[in-house]
């Protein structure tokens, strides 16, 4: 009698820990949704007011739908606006800069982390240091160092800036990965009669293909956002970006409202798609380069 009696408390216990846990788990989807709902509310309300003509935007309420919608704002910002060319600028700088930053930061790494030499440790610590410097701190040299080479109002200035500032930071995201790495695959590559480069281009580079994901999309917003360095180094239509480009619309005595909320949702759109697409490797990589061994 006893033994049944213990018996049913168990699983009464148990029972009850189960519903807790449930009850636990329904409260943090709802905490979650909640969370969900307000991180979407900005880009609902950007589209509603990209729909909008001036006359909505300031007498109606910011949630509501226009009465007309205004696609043809779309059209107007992408033909009379410019902004076919600005994105396309922004799409090739961006991943122009990423493409180098990434590599660039991975060689580096490679060279600090599974190589002995002398000036490793000096080296990786001028990176970090670099991340204590205040972008705005450097505009004046850089226009100066961009003036005298005559690259002022060309898209290089803004590829070598992007790829200089975020050296550190893609440096820093990649260090614990790499040192994670097993040491047994790059000494059984040796044995083999593999040469570094060739070590690091077909055997270690493919091996953090989901911390490299991690590293480019955040160099990729980074690079895509950027205003300063556009507003600062470029003058010519030609040669600007998105971020930019929204200062069309905004005139000395009136302002497109409707056009800049439509060209902010262009501007938003490509950045959406892509952390869709690699959201999974970023957190693969951040979980990744987060343990050792």
């Amino acid at each position: 009698m006893v033994t049944g009696t213990a018996g049913r408390l168990q699983v009464n216990e148990k029972s009850g820990k189960s519903a807790l846990g449930k009850i636990g788990m329904l409260l943090l989807y709802a905490v979650l949704l909640v969370v969900a709902v307000l991180q979407l509310f900005p880009l609902v309300w950007l589209l509603f007011f990209s729909l909008k003509n001036n006359q909505e935007v300031f007498n109606m309420p910011p949630l509501s739908l226009p009465m007309n919608p205004r696609w043809e704002n779309y059209a107007k910002v992408w033909d009379v606006g410019n902004i076919n060319i600005y994105f396309l600028n922004s799409v090739w700088i961006t991943v122009a800069a990423t493409v180098i930053t990434v590599v660039l930061a991975s060689l580096v790494t490679y060279a600090v982390t599974r190589m002995k030499w002398k000036g490793s440790s000096f080296v990786l610590g001028l990176f970090m240091v670099a991340m204590m410097i205040p972008v705005h701190s450097t505009l004046i040299p850089l226009f100066n160092m961009f003036n005298k080479a005559g690259l002022t109002d060309h898209p290089l200035t803004l590829i070598i800036s992007y790829v200089a500032f975020n050296m550190p930071i893609t440096i820093m995201i990649l260090l614990g990965f790499y040192i994670a790495l097993p040491r047994e695959v790059e000494e059984a590559a040796v044995i083999d009669g593999c040469s570094v480069n060739r070590m690091f281009a077909q055997i270690v580079f493919p091996m953090t293909s989901s911390v490299l994901a991690t590293t480019a999309i955040i160099n990729i917003i980074y690079n895509w956002n950027e205003f300063i360095f556009v507003n600062t180094f470029i003058s010519s239509d030609v040669y600007k970006t998105l971020t930019v480009g929204v200062q069309n619309f905004i005139g000395q005595y009136s302002t497109d409202w409707g056009a800049i909320g439509a060209t902010l949702m262009i501007s938003i759109f490509p950045i959406l798609v892509a952390f869709l697409f690699l959201s999974d490797r970023i957190v693969e990589g951040i979980a990744a380069g987060s343990v050792k061994g």
